[in-house]
């Protein structure tokens, strides 16, 4: 494990924590938006990349579609930027046209963390946000572990307490793109869910819950990301899919390459995950390796609460309360095929 500085943004020192697996996996991980840089696993053909990333703090804050960040207060979209609880309004910061997305547009994606903790496998960030922040109630205090573990595995831990009661939902916004080639419409997806939540054109969850069966977003079995879109290139993904498993650690996801012939398994304690094929993809500088990211390059798989959450009372609790404790735990289990 190494610490090295990275850049600066604000006068402040952004650092850069370098983590080695037991089994060779290594990871970087910036205090800025405690995002993870760059993910190489072992494979039988040879360490891979199975990320997207930058090269600077200023590509990261000019260009960054919240690659490898964890994003919130609140994680996805509240509609109208604003919720009532407890029979107050909270008006928030709307930074996607009327609504917020992923926590406004200073939310924790873009702040600077503070290493509280590190051994030479894992480190754990924290971050605390205000009372008021982006309009949110209570102060609130986060902590991100990341931990690598025997068998490829990148194990995520967010945490989070609060004084008042407030909306939460924490995720880690991966871009994954297991084999480096310029489109992931190959890779083959399986997706633990029977429902999703659909959207307004503006992404917000209308409150139905809906079967997949016959339709383009079924993932139940393995299959090409983009076999429904070569049939269809109107098609595409920015959708909360309702997993199966809720509360305990549940297979969600399982992700492969058959061209490189590694495999991912995202399993996750969360009741939703938000499956992004990254078509608005459009990158103006160098990724990682002098990869160019353009559309498809990468896909989001972001174990969550639902979208919109706090204003639709049949969705997953999301509120925390002051004395209880927010826990979301997801694992990225990689191995060769």
């Amino acid at each position: 494990m190494t610490i090295e500085r990275f850049g600066v943004v604000d006068g402040q020192d952004v650092l850069e924590i370098a983590l080695t697996g037991p089994d060779g996996t290594e990871m970087r991980v910036m205090t800025w938006g405690a995002v993870i840089r760059d993910l190489v696993v072992p494979s039988a053909r040879g360490p891979q990349r199975v990320l997207l990333g930058l090269n600077s703090v200023e590509d990261y804050i000019a260009h960054s579609p919240y690659f490898g960040a964890i994003v919130g207060r609140y994680a996805n979209r509240i509609g109208h930027a604003r919720f009532t609880l407890d029979g107050e309004t909270f008006v928030l910061d709307a930074n996607e046209g009327r609504n917020q997305l992923h926590g406004g547009s200073n939310g924790f994606g873009t702040r600077l963390w503070s290493v509280i903790d590190h051994k030479p496998a894992s480190v754990t960030l924290a971050l605390v946000s205000a009372d008021g922040d982006m309009g949110y109630p209570g102060r609130l205090i986060a902590t991100c572990t990341y931990s690598l573990h025997e068998g490829a595995t990148v194990r995520v831990a967010l945490e989070a307490t609060c004084d008042r009661p407030t909306p939460v939902n924490l995720t880690t916004h991966c871009y994954f793109n297991l084999d480096g080639s310029s489109d992931i419409s190959s890779h083959h997806l399986m997706i633990a869910g029977d429902f999703i939540t659909p959207t307004a054109p503006d992404l917000i969850p209308s409150g139905e819950i809906k079967a997949v069966e016959n339709t383009p977003y079924d993932f139940r079995n393995l299959r090409p990301i983009g076999a429904s879109q070569f049939m269809n290139p109107s098609v595409s993904y920015d959708t909360n899919y309702v997993l199966r498993g809720e509360g305990e650690l549940a297979h969600a996801v399982t992700l492969q390459s058959r061209k490189s012939g590694v495999s991912m398994e995202l399993w996750t304690t969360e009741p939703g995950i938000q499956f992004y094929d990254g078509h608005l993809i459009d990158i103006r500088v160098p990724g990682l390796g002098g990869a160019r990211y353009g559309r498809h390059a990468g896909l989001c798989l972001e174990p969550q609460r639902f979208p919109d959450g706090p204003n639709k009372a049949h969705f997953p609790a999301c509120i925390l309360e002051p004395g209880a404790v927010s826990r979301q735990i997801s694992e990225l289990r990689f191995a060769s095929f």
